[in-house]
């Protein structure tokens, strides 16, 4: 399926941030965290699931921990310590509930020296609501071209601009409107020529704290560039303006990191080359159907030591995916329990884009 014609209605605002501007930044190739919230009422700071957790600070302060608390109904914080870098990169969040609640990015912000991600969640309907949830945050200032590819951006709809972007080849980002709560992204360079190859994720981000969702509704390849549309959409399932980060990753971990981790995978059930795993290598990972709008992803030999997993879904329409309940291990397999709604909070099926990655 290709999208329609890829025309910006709007100037477009490239954005890219240097990744070499000056000794502090060359110094720090990637910092990343990613963490699973549980038990979103507890207090601040209260240390998160330990083995669904790690980040880049483990190599200077291997005994500390993500910790997060719930601030009011529905919002919660993430602490990633040693890592805090402003309101630079991207986060990513997705829920992990059963009943149809969802979930958006508030803001990222750092508080010295840690790295603080604020999430709300909502009930169908738009009640905040709490929920467990999956978040990880990155922000890679460094460049390096290697077979492997990761690009993102954090684009702001008032003002109809990306403010922060990384592209691993240097290459341009751009994103802008092509209509109400539809927009047009394209990544150049970071894909495979001819394939369909990658994984994109996409996360709503509120400052204002309104109710949003935002997925991909399609995306493609033209030449090596990477073509995306986001749509976002208000508690009645109505197109509407939002904020939104969104990451391509393609042969790496959605970490963007070059080391560690080395077990990642991703998925989507149509495009072969987009279902990859890094230990069984391309079409790797299998799917299954559990019940409507219900599947059960596997990663065979990921599941080892401190995991990870975002999933958003894909295609027309409100409908949006969850993880029906945290991922689990069986042996050195990952299983995904994901699960996909209507805007009502009904089970439908959807297609789904999956991302994993264990810390080794």
């Amino acid at each position: 399926m290709r999208l329609r014609p890829f025309v910006l209605v709007v100037a477009l605002v490239a954005a890219l941030v240097p990744g070499v501007a000056g000794p502090a930044q060359a110094a720090v190739a990637n910092s990343w965290g990613f963490a699973l919230v549980t038990d979103p009422t507890v207090a601040s700071w209260t240390t998160l699931d330990t083995t669904r957790q790690w980040g880049s600070w483990k190599t200077t302060a291997p005994d500390l921990w993500a910790e997060g608390g719930k601030i009011s109904a529905g919002v919660f914080q993430v602490r990633f310590p040693r890592i805090g870098s402003s309101s630079l990169g991207i986060a990513h969040v997705t829920p992990v509930n059963s009943a149809g609640h969802y979930c958006s990015v508030v803001q990222w912000h750092e508080v010295t020296p840690n790295q603080i991600v604020l999430v709300q969640c909502r009930a169908p309907g738009g009640v905040l609501t709490d929920t467990a949830f999956s978040v990880m945050w990155t922000y890679r200032v460094s460049y390096a071209p290697t077979a492997t590819t990761y690009a993102y951006l954090h684009y702001r709809d008032q003002e109809n601009r990306v403010v922060h972007s990384h592209s691993s080849l240097q290459g341009t980002v751009l994103a802008g409107r092509s209509s109400t709560g539809t927009y047009q992204v394209r990544l150049y360079r970071v894909g495979a020529a001819a394939i369909p190859a990658g994984n994109v994720q996409v996360t709503a981000v509120q400052r204002q704290a309104v109710p949003r969702r935002c997925k991909v509704t399609n995306w493609m390849f033209e030449g090596t560039d990477i073509l995306a549309e986001v749509s976002c959409f208000d508690h009645q399932g109505r197109l509407t303006w939002s904020d939104f980060t969104l990451s391509y990753h393609r042969g790496r971990s959605l970490t963007a990191s070059l080391g560690t981790p080395q077990k990642f995978g991703y998925f989507h059930h149509w495009r072969y080359d987009a279902n990859h795993n890094s230990v069984t290598g391309v079409g790797g990972n299998t799917i299954s159907t559990v019940a409507p709008g219900r599947f059960t992803v596997r990663y065979p030999q990921l599941g080892v030591e401190q995991t990870h997993a975002q999933v958003v879904a894909e295609g027309p329409g409100p409908n949006y995916c969850n993880l029906a309940q945290p991922w689990s291990h069986a042996g050195t397999d990952a299983e995904l329990d994901v699960i996909c709604f209507d805007n009502a909070g009904n089970p439908v099926g959807s297609r789904i884009l999956a991302a994993f990655t264990s810390r080794a």
